[in-house]
This record gives C-alpha cells, sequence and structure tokens, in this order.
C-alpha cells in the first residue's frame, strides 16, 4: 500500500515576521474583537500555541504566503515579535486549515485547565492567557461537579454553555441522562434549553425537591403545566425518534412506486381521463428530493379555493 502524502513538513520554522506575505487582508475592526483578544492574550502569556500554515518560500522574492494564522500573524506584530513558528504546505491550498481541526470541547477544555492547576499554573495566570476572568476559570473547573459519569461520557464532545451543567447538576443521575440525550437527539446544548428541561423535572427526580424551582414570571401552577406538557412532549419524541428510520425508508419506497407510476404512459392517460387532481399529487410527490421539501399540489390549491 503506497504512503499517502504528506500535508506538512513534520517540524515547524522558525520564520521572520518580515518574510511573511499575507494571503488576505483582515476584516474592519478585527483587533476589536473578543476571539482577537483572546489570542493576542494567549500568546503574550504562554506563546503561540499553533504555528501559522504556509506555503513554500517563493524562489525569487524568497516570501512565505500565509495560508492560516493571520490573526496570529497580527498579533505577533503588535506584541513585538520579530520571528514566529510556521509549518509548511505542501500545497498552496486556499482553504481555511482551521476548517480542519477539531476545536477544543467543553468538557476537554475541563480537563486541559484542571491539569494545569494540578501542575502548579496560578489561576490568575490561567486567566490572563484565556482572557477570562478568574470567576470564569473557577467555573470551567467544576464544571462537572455533580455530574454523572454517564453525562460527562455522552457530552465529551460536544460543545456547549457552562451554564448547562449548572442546570443539570439539580437532577438526579437518571434524569440527568434523559436531558443529555434529549439534548444530543435534537442538537440544541443551549442554557435556556437546560432550564427548561430542569422546569420540567418532577421534584422526585431533582436532587433537592424541598427546594421548590423559582423561574422569574412563572407561577407555581405555571410551572406545572410545563412539566406535563414537557413530559408529553418528551413521550412523542421518543415515539417518533424509534420509528423515525422505518418512516424514513417506507416513505423513500413509497415515492420511488410514485414515480414508476408516473412514467408509465399507460398509467397516465387513465389517471389523466379520470383521476386528473391525483396525478398532479402524484408529480408533486415524484418532484420532492429531500422530506424537508413540499411541493404545493393540486389538493392544495383546491383546498385553498374551498
Amino acid at each position: 500500500m503506497s504512503k499517502l502524502p504528506r500535508a506538512f513538513d513534520t517540524e515547524p520554522l522558525l520564520l521572520a515576521l518580515d518574510r511573511l506575505l499575507p494571503s488576505r487582508t483582515l476584516p474592519k475592526g478585527i483587533a476589536g474583537s473578543r476571539k482577537y483578544a483572546q489570542i493576542r492574550a494567549s500568546m503574550q502569556e504562554v506563546g503561540l500555541i499553533e504555528p501559522l500554515a504556509v506555503t513554500a518560500a517563493d524562489r525569487k522574492s524568497g516570501l512565505h504566503l500565509v495560508l492560516d494564522g493571520h490573526q496570529r500573524l497580527h498579533a505577533a506584530r503588535e506584541l513585538g515579535l520579530t520571528h514566529i513558528a510556521c509549518l509548511v504546505a505542501h500545497d498552496d491550498e486556499s482553504f481555511t486549515y482551521n476548517k480542519r481541526v477539531n476545536r477544543l470541547a467543553t468538557v476537554q477544555e475541563h480537563y486541559m485547565i484542571l491539569r494545569a492547576l494540578e501542575r502548579g499554573v496560578p489561576e490568575e495566570r490561567l486567566a490572563r492567557a484565556l482572557d477570562v476572568n478568574i470567576a470564569s476559570i473557577r467555573r470551567k473547573r467544576d464544571l462537572l461537579d455533580g455530574i454523572c459519569p454517564e453525562v460527562v461520557d455522552m457530552l465529551k464532545e460536544q460543545h456547549f454553555p457552562i451554564d448547562v451543567t449548572r442546570h443539570l447538576r439539580k437532577m438526579k443521575p437518571a434524569r440527568q441522562i434523559e436531558s443529555a440525550e434529549l439534548m444530543i437527539s435534537l442538537n440544541n446544548f443551549s442554557t435556556h434549553y437546560a432550564a427548561a428541561l430542569l422546569a420540567a423535572t418532577p421534584p422526585e427526580q431533582l436532587c433537592e425537591p424541598e427546594r421548590p424551582k423559582k423561574f422569574l414570571g412563572v407561577s407555581a401552577e405555571q410551572m406545572a403545566r410545563m412539566e406535563r406538557e414537557m413530559s408529553t412532549v418528551q413521550s412523542r419524541f421518543r415515539a417518533v425518534e424509534q420509528s423515525y428510520s422505518t418512516d424514513v425508508l417506507n416513505l423513500v419506497l413509497a415515492r420511488g412506486y410514485v414515480v414508476k407510476l408516473v412514467g408509465n404512459a399507460a398509467v397516465i392517460r387513465f389517471m389523466q381521463n379520470y383521476y386528473p387532481e391525483f396525478l398532479e399529487e402524484f408529480r408533486s410527490i415524484g418532484a420532492m428530493h429531500s422530506l424537508d421539501e413540499r411541493a404545493p399540489s393540486a389538493l392544495d390549491e383546491a383546498q385553498g379555493r374551498r
């Protein structure tokens, strides 16, 4: 089996900033953005973590074209650096290499902060490196306190606000698992959704059932109704989820059969004579390319006229 060619050199090169040529212009105001501030603070506090991606040196000018890392390059110039680590790419594709990098998940960031603290890195230095306040570092440090191992494993690759676990830890383990499954199924990891799941959690599934749940502007009666309605929605969702793949397969097979029907000349002549409205409906079904698409049909138009 032939070896796949490497996309980059294996070792970074320390290149002078004046030998690097940006391949694009940074948007106006980028230096005032939150992301740029974090990049600059991290470089100032702990140095460059991810090398720039550059092309090989041009034979005539000797310059390297920057493929990825323009914000890091700008920050390096602001910080007065003269050289920066770069990885030389074996091609000059113009896509952003960062799109091929898996960003640090929330749980992984928690473990990273824990390891740094265990190795003696002060909280103040971590806060400066990440350009956040110390309170945020402590919240990320305590992210998984009170979260059961099964939920930690389910969320380990996900990106979610740290307030999500604040709501989950108020639930008992079984309810935590149930809530995590719902968030993953709906791909909704927002704080508001986690708060809604907590609001819909029956008292017997809470860690402290004697403490009533309080939400601004929501009465006890409304809270009880929310619990009932959320329970009903969750039950229906699970029922649909269980039959979804079978239903999709049946719909695909049915559409294929309809496409064959409207492709038969004899069938078309018969339906044009006796059932023209169904023929239009069949044609609209055959023209669909996804389950989310629904073309207007003759039956819809007829019902609209009524």
